[in-house]
């Protein structure tokens, strides 16, 4: 989840509908004034098969709460209905004891696994190896900041012939971490020792003649909701500040494997959302009065500044796209099942995203080969094959823009010169448009529920208290109204988010590549509840020096295009190199 001290469109009808939509009765709120009930109680009051006309009403709960639960619900009864209705809460009550008295995990979903592909698709299954644009061979730099803000590829040569050894460039970057990282509150665990031990590893296996590919020693920090083993991974929040799992995420492990050097985890807003954490508030590097954005907070700052050679985000709803763009990273959100979330913090089981934030789209492929792939640890995860190809020709590339929001006022000059940039490209352009419709207030109901049911005993106990950030937006305050939330609204809202993922299908039949100015509302609440991937890549720079992105969107499954885009529209551009002020 985003959160934006200046709030992009998308983020401000969140807002909004957090506080207006599907209200209703779902009985947690007529349950507060319940008295507990035990799982052995319940089971004696079914063997005495006791009727609901015959059943006390619960402690608390009149006509008159069934007759106000009915006007949140938008619904009206007569007095007969409530009367019944009445008569027969207990036993929906009885129900939520014996749910609460499961105690799910955070990890443990639902039976109903998202899957983004639609019925009639067709994707690719032969596997191809990834293709990468060659890199110039260049001399190691003088400066240790030259060195600390080169290319994932650049690095990669450096330290497989020998120029530079990981350890060197871990304790580059180690120092940089300690020098900037109270600068911009970006670092929760600063893994000194296990660095430089990983490091050190690295250099004797490649010393050895073992290779393990192009991460092989390149330091990277990961956004603190992903697993480590006896490392504490605290979710942002206080409630969890100590907690310390006993394995590693999936990722984790596959960025271990790759050879790469874990060095720090970084800040992300409370539970995923905004920049707000329980140490303080994320900053943006161009601008240190400014919040990162969020929640991958830390993340898109960090390596922003030259902090680590790469980062990993998570995104349900802006998550990668926001910082990245507040920060001048580049980010790059996967297709929904292509990347494993087992091992990280669960916050909308039909929603989340793991992807790299770094700062080239190249950069974001090197990282996304390595972290790709099924895991029978995550189900959701989908065996279709990345195959990468950074090499790919322009001219066969289809880009559809959305024509009325490019000619409308809301454009930038920066924006037009993009599509231009693609033009010149030799990208084939395509005029599309798209149907409005309540996109952000839909997804935002729909990860309201997941979301205050993947954190429901903060409410219950009250231990959101202890959480920093406590405005109406919060998670706090989202929660408990969403308990109140009607289920039936919400499985509607999953049957309009069917309809919208057709919708999504229909905007990609003719193109390969969707773009819109700037950050696109409507687009980026559509194509996260369809589960296309999204690259967002600086634009420009406004008159104080902060970047503002674009971002693009790609079809299902063909990230690698995607990305392939990106990179070129970089290099069109010329200002992915500059370099923020902090730093």
């Amino acid at each position: 989840m985003a959160h934006d001290a200046e709030p992009s469109s998308f983020e401000l009808n969140a807002r909004t509908f957090d506080r207006r939509a599907f209200l209703a009765v779902a009985g947690a709120g007529v349950a507060a004034g319940a008295a507990p009930r035990t799982v052995q109680a319940i089971e004696l009051a079914r063997l005495q098969d006791v009727q609901p006309d015959e059943a006390p009403a619960p402690a608390g709960i009149d006509l008159r709460t069934i007759m106000e639960g009915a006007k949140l619900a938008r619904v009206e009864y007569t007095n007969a209905e409530c009367e019944q209705t009445l008569g027969s809460i207990e036993n929906v009550l009885e129900l939520y004891d014996v749910v609460r008295a499961a105690k799910l995990e955070n990890n443990e979903g639902p039976a109903e696994v998202f899957d983004p592909r639609l019925p009639g698709m067709e994707f690719t299954v032969r596997e191809q190896p990834a293709r990468f644009q060659r890199a110039p061979a260049a001399p190691l730099p003088m400066s240790d900041e030259d060195i600390a803000f080169a290319s994932i590829a650049q690095l990669s040569q450096w330290i497989h012939n020998r120029s530079i050894s990981s350890e060197r460039l871990t304790r580059i970057y180690l120092k940089r971490l300690k020098e900037y990282g109270p600068k911009l509150e970006c670092v929760v665990t600063l893994m000194e020792d296990e660095a430089i031990a990983q490091a050190r590893r690295a250099d004797r296996e490649l010393s050895a003649g073992i290779d393990r590919g192009p991460l092989h020693g390149l330091p990277w920090g990961a956004k603190d909701l992903l697993d480590t083993t006896n490392v504490r991974t605290t979710w942002g929040a206080a409630p969890f500040v100590d907690r310390v799992p006993q394995s590693d995420a999936t990722v984790v492990s596959k960025l271990n494997d790759a050879g790469a050097v874990l060095i720090a985890k970084l800040t992300l807003g409370a539970l995923a959302y905004g920049d707000i954490w329980f140490g303080g508030k994320t900053r943006n590097p161009w601008n240190l009065e400014q919040g990162s954005s969020g929640s991958s907070a830390g993340s898109a700052a960090a390596v922003a500044s030259g902090l680590c050679a790469f980062t990993i985000g998570t995104e349900t709803y802006g998550s990668i796209m926001s910082p990245s763009a507040r920060c001048g990273a580049t980010g790059f959100r996967p297709t929904f099942g292509l990347v494993s979330r087992a091992g990280a913090m669960s916050l909308c089981w039909s929603l989340d995203k793991i992807g790299p934030i770094c700062r080239s789209a190249e950069d974001c492929a090197y990282v996304l080969d390595a972290i790709s792939g099924p895991d029978e640890l995550d189900e959701s995860t989908i065996d279709i094959p990345l195959n990468l190809d950074m090499t790919r020709n322009m001219r066969d590339v289809r880009v559809g823009y959305l024509k009325d929001e490019f000619e409308s006022d809301a454009a930038r000059d920066e924006d037009r010169a993009t599509l231009a940039a693609l033009e010149g490209m030799g990208c084939q352009l395509t005029p599309l448009s798209l149907e409005g419709a309540p996109y952000g207030g839909i997804i935002f109901f729909i990860i309201s529920v997941e979301a205050a049911a993947s954190f429901d005993e903060l409410t219950r106990f009250n231990l959101d208290d202890q959480m920093q950030w406590q405005d109406d937006a919060a998670w706090p305050n989202t929660f408990r109204t969403t308990r109140l939330a009607s289920a039936v609204e919400y499985m509607n809202a999953r049957r309009l988010r069917r309809r919208y993922m057709k919708r999504a299908a229909e905007l990609f039949e003719s193109v390969d590549v969707v773009i819109a100015p700037s950050r696109h509302g409507a687009m980026h609440a559509l194509t996260n509840m369809s589960g296309h991937p999204a690259l967002t890549i600086r634009q420009g720079f406004r008159e104080n020096g902060t970047p503002f992105a674009v971002t693009m969107w790609g079809r299902l499954f063909d990230d690698g295009t995607l990305l392939a885009v990106g990179s070129e529209l970089e290099r069109s551009l010329g200002i992915s190199n500059r370099r923020p002020l902090l730093a």
